[in-house]
């Protein structure tokens, strides 16, 4: 042999990073040349400990998915999905808390209420059940609101569909709590169940002039609309406010269902909004 594959190449063609034509002549020498390949099992050791250094360390600087995260991966959620869901501020211990505590209250009041005034409603439960999905999907999305919007806004995911796969996990926490604090209102029957068609309606609306007003002032103004609607309702008098009545449900249902249409042509609104955010 008058030449010998470099030392170099070597340990670039023992990392697999040694490109053609020079790969080509390494393993045709290889295959004749002795004492080179003695040299390549000299540095072939020292890379693969490399190697085996690097993944170790990467795999000590991985973030540790805490329980609420292994639970989705485990359920066959993708992994950049349940890590967006479970950086959702409102999915945390201290939203839900005040959540729960909001619930227990309304609850209490319309037991006090329909024990000692003989109430015909949980007016105080129906009135605040709608407006905590609503306010949970705007502390869900939003610059302002939400301290991890900028890992999100990266995200390989649409801004549409992000906005949609945290609504879904706000309005499955925040309507299930609502739906176990009915069941603690056995004594109203199926009126206890009024607040559903409008916290829908609301959310709906709300999501929809998101696109338009941005997250905080679309359900700001959504929240005062309901409020003031409950008001004058009251000031009527009736036994059963208006939007808890058949009708009022009926418009509920309508006014849910063409938001969520509006909401639907104006999807594409969502990627402008989030990048004029970043």
């Amino acid at each position: 042999m008058t030449w010998h594959v470099a030392e170099e190449d070597l340990r670039a063609y023992a990392q697999g990073e040694l490109a053609p034509p020079l790969l080509w002549s390494a393993d045709t020498h290889l295959a004749a040349c002795a004492r080179c390949r003695a040299v390549l099992a000299d540095v072939d050791d020292p890379v693969r400990l490399d190697a085996g250094w690097e993944r170790l360390d990467a795999e000590l600087d991985a973030p540790r998915p805490r329980l609420f995260e292994s639970l989705l991966l485990r359920l066959g959620v993708a992994d950049h999905i349940a890590r967006l869901l479970a950086a959702t501020p409102v999915l945390r211990r201290s939203w839900l808390g005040a959540v729960v505590a909001v619930l227990v209250m309304s609850v209490a009041a319309a037991h006090t209420a329909h024990i000692g005034q003989g109430a015909t409603s949980p007016t105080l439960f129906l009135a605040l059940a709608p407006l905590l999905p609503l306010a949970g999907v705007a502390l869900s999305y939003g610059p302002a609101l939400d301290p991890t919007y900028e890992m999100t806004v990266v995200a390989p995911v649409h801004g549409f569909r992000l906005l949609m796969i945290r609504t879904v996990a706000v309005l499955v926490a925040g309507l299930g709590l609502n739906g176990l604090a009915t069941l603690a209102l056995p004594g109203y029957g199926l009126r206890a169940l009024a607040w559903l068609l409008p916290a829908l309606a609301l959310t709906a609306t709300g999501l929809a002039l998101t696109a338009r007003l941005g997250p905080v002032l679309a359900p700001s103004l959504v929240g005062g609309a309901w409020v003031a609607l409950l008001l004058a309702a009251r000031l009527q008098g009736a036994g059963t406010l208006t939007p808890f009545s058949a009708a009022g449900q009926g418009v509920a249902a309508a006014v849910a269902a063409l938001a969520g249409g509006l909401l639907f042509l104006v999807r594409d609104r969502f990627d402008r909004f989030q990048g004029s955010a970043v």
